[in-house]
């Protein structure tokens, strides 16, 4: 996935190494663009209008991802690879321009049971949910392991349940935004999950021009300069980390309005020529009190 992880086990048993190790291992033959033989590599490669059965995992973060599509009017789409490989964010060397297809590539993606095609020349990539997702299906091996107390972090996205050794609640502070003057968050994780999505992780300079590596669905282009940063919280990782991408897309006013009706907790930092502009929703401020 392109980046670390870590976890912190209470009483762990002797084999949660290699469950844990397994259980990526799997999300990354299934889910990872950068495997020319996993299962989202051979879905984007098959022919327009082929179905193909998807494993489980996949299947479970497609649902999720075209859902997400439908909340969020396309600011998250699971099907943009093209774009994301256009703006060099993805792994193909010679990216080339995405095709105009004259309706969001989301909605080139169909359903049926456990399979799905294409029904126009898109492709898929799980880069804003498939972290969260991981984070949960860790999660949940370790709970079969029999694992009660546990903090899991992948990539920033974190997932903590049950308490620690000194019976404290596992408390974590958001990385703020560099060189921006913000009150730090900090919030305790006992079966909850967060992600932060942020325009100082994972950008590319193009001249003079920063290019975020969020992309606008609806412009077909990296975001706007602006979002700094979006933390939502979720009782499920994948969830939180699909939100925070598209309450980035939306930007303050939509995304935070969004986050607001669908009662999320969540926090948006916005570059100003001031500083930064914090905005809280309303599910946030209450658990802060």
């Amino acid at each position: 996935m392109g980046t670390s992880w870590s976890a912190h086990l209470v009483d762990p048993p002797a084999h949660c190494l290699a469950v844990i190790e397994d259980v990526l291992a799997r999300i990354i033959d299934q889910m990872s663009n950068w495997e020319a033989q996993s299962a989202i590599s051979r879905f984007n490669r098959a022919p327009v209008g082929e179905w193909m059965t998807l494993p489980l995992d996949m299947l479970t973060v497609l649902r999720a991802g075209l859902e997400m599509a439908q909340l969020s009017n396309g600011a998250f789409d699971p099907a943009i690879g093209h774009l994301v490989d256009q703006w060099g964010f993805g792994p193909a060397t010679l990216p080339h321009p995405a095709p105009q297809l004259g309706r969001s590539p989301w909605q080139a993606i169909a359903l049926e049971g456990d399979k799905a095609r294409r029904l126009a020349d898109v492709a898929l990539d799980f880069s804003g949910i498939a972290k969260g997702f991981a984070v949960d299906a860790v999660a949940a091996a370790l709970r079969a392991l029999g694992v009660a107390n546990f903090l899991i972090e992948i990539g920033g996205e974190l997932r903590g349940e049950g308490v620690k050794p000194d019976m404290q609640p596992w408390w974590v502070d958001v990385e703020p935004p560099p060189r921006l003057a913000i009150p730090v968050l900090r919030i305790a994780l006992c079966g909850l999950s967060v992600a932060t999505s942020g325009d100082y992780r994972r950008f590319r300079m193009d001249g003079e021009a920063r290019l975020s590596h969020s992309i606008d669905p609806a412009r077909g282009t990296p975001i706007a300069p602006g979002v700094a940063s979006v933390t939502v919280l979720h009782e499920r990782a994948m969830w939180a980390d699909a939100w925070a991408t598209a309450i980035t897309v939306l930007g303050a006013d939509q995304g935070m309005a969004l986050a607001t009706r669908h009662a999320l907790p969540a926090r948006l930092v916005l570059r100003t020529r001031d500083g930064a502009q914090e905005y809280m929703t309303p599910a946030l401020a209450a658990m802060l009190e």
